[in-house]
């Protein structure tokens, strides 16, 4: 009998899914932020070793596709980068060694686990599965967040004192239960996450790799639940995301049938007759979006103007080197936060966002080419669209050590050459014998 779907034999299975469903446990004792990195490096450390000792998986090394190689490259080149833009400031060596520890723990990571994906072979099931019963965890603690701020419990529960390892701020390592929303006072939830729209970006990523889950019980649960942590997260980009990522796959996904270019052909006609009222449509829901929360747009905005004018007249091609905050007008928060492009610019000047442009370009590219081979292109394609949709919101070094299942996945799907299509899995001993010609009769 074939083992379940969820069965994870492999120790690198057993380790992804453990990891994934100890996210609440990992929260409650403020070892989220230390418990992506270690991850990261010790499946770096397995791929190696396996790639070294079994000649299959030497073999797999040996044939690592381009845009695996890209995501290598140009997270390597980060590090190099960052090196320049601190001799360029003359940071000093302490300086230079804490700000490569931080690349280890951020860049790096976007490409040693898609490495650690195409080397080990981890199989898309045992993540979705549990990212599922990760979900039923998180149904099962939701009365207790959603009551918490009507019944006094404090919106912080504590500190781990693990934040001595190190880090970008106490939020990493912070159990909180709920925030205030300045001004209106409402309460907000972040969950497992540093802040709220980030929890809205993994609650996106849990809902598209729940989605793919074959039972259709933990299918509900694992939607669910994602649902309810992009909507009490109360980000707009998580809701923009789950509305335009899925049509986007379902397109590409079946682009080489004829049906589709029959539907395409009129709405692109639409499109261009309606041009001028769409794009008065577009624009009144860009304000509309800003509006929602017109005191983060301004904020997010003046810190892409800072962030842009201090790189190209100070750092055009190595960047600053490090993180500065900004002015009161931006209340002190970091030059280029709230945008990956924005804050590489700053940080790792136009070298540095080339490096993170071409292997990120470069794998949509390929995983729309290949979406209509089977559903893990799919999802593997609406990975890396979260990971483009929200490098205009969200700083992607900083949040990787949440998302690495999707990171997982891409590589995964990557480094398989073959179509993906899922074939007839029936023991042979049920499929229907043919009929044996009998001898003619005399």
């Amino acid at each position: 009998m074939a083992p379940p779907a969820d069965h994870s034999q492999a120790p690198a299975e057993r380790l992804i899914s453990v990891a994934i469903q100890s996210t609440w446990l990992l929260w409650l004792i403020g070892g989220l932020y230390i418990a992506g990195p270690v991850l990261g490096w010790t499946l770096m450390a397995m791929a190696l070793w396996q790639a070294y000792v079994d000649p299959t998986v030497g073999a797999r090394f040996a044939r690592l596709p381009l845009t695996i190689w890209l995501w290598i490259l140009g997270m390597i080149a980060l590090l190099f980068v960052l090196w320049a833009g601190h001799n360029n400031f003359d940071l000093g060596t302490g300086q230079t060694i804490k700000s490569s520890i931080g690349w280890a723990k951020g860049w790096a990571l976007i490409a040693i686990f898609p490495l650690a994906g195409a080397l080990l072979q981890v199989r898309e099931q045992v993540i979705y599965r549990a990212v599922c019963r990760l979900g039923a965890q998180t149904l099962i603690a939701m009365p207790l967040f959603l009551a918490a701020p009507f019944i006094g419990l404090p919106d912080t529960l504590w500190v781990s004192p693990l934040k001595a390892v190190g880090g970008p701020g106490p939020e990493y390592f912070a159990t909180i239960l709920y925030t205030l929303e300045p001004g209106a006072g409402t309460p907000r939830w972040q969950f497992f996450a540093p802040w709220s729209p980030a929890a809205g970006m993994i609650a996106v990523i849990y809902v598209l790799l729940a989605a793919r889950e074959p039972d259709k019980g933990w299918r509900t649960v694992g939607i669910a639940a994602g649902l309810l942590l992009a909507i009490l997260s109360q980000s707009r980009l998580a809701l923009v995301a789950l509305a335009v990522i899925g049509p986007i796959v379902f397109v590409f996904g079946r682009i080489h049938r004829p049906w589709m270019w029959f539907l395409i052909a009129p709405a692109l006609l639409a499109v261009g007759i309606m041009g001028p009222a769409l794009v008065d449509f577009a624009e009144g829901l860009k304000n509309d979006f800003s509006s929602a929360r017109a005191d983060s747009s301004r904020v997010r905005a003046a810190l892409g103007r800072i962030a842009v004018e201090r790189w190209h007249s100070e750092a055009y091609w190595f960047g600053h080197g490090i993180v500065e905050n900004g002015p009161h007008l931006v209340e002190y928060m970091p030059i280029g936060s709230h945008h990956s492009w924005y804050g590489l610019l700053f940080v790792k000047g136009l070298i540095g966002a080339i490096a993170l442009a071409v292997p990120l370009a470069a794998s949509a590219l390929v995983l729309s080419w290949r979406a209509n081979r089977g559903s893990a292109e799919r999802t593997a394609l609406s990975m890396v669209l979260v990971l483009v949709l929200y490098s205009f919101g969200e700083n992607l070094e900083i949040l990787s050590y949440l998302y690495w299942p999707a990171l997982v996945l891409v590589g995964k799907v990557l480094a398989s050459p073959t179509p993906r299509d899922e074939p007839d899995v029936r023991p042979v001993a049920l499929l229907p014998k043919p009929e044996s010609a009998s001898p003619a009769e005399p």
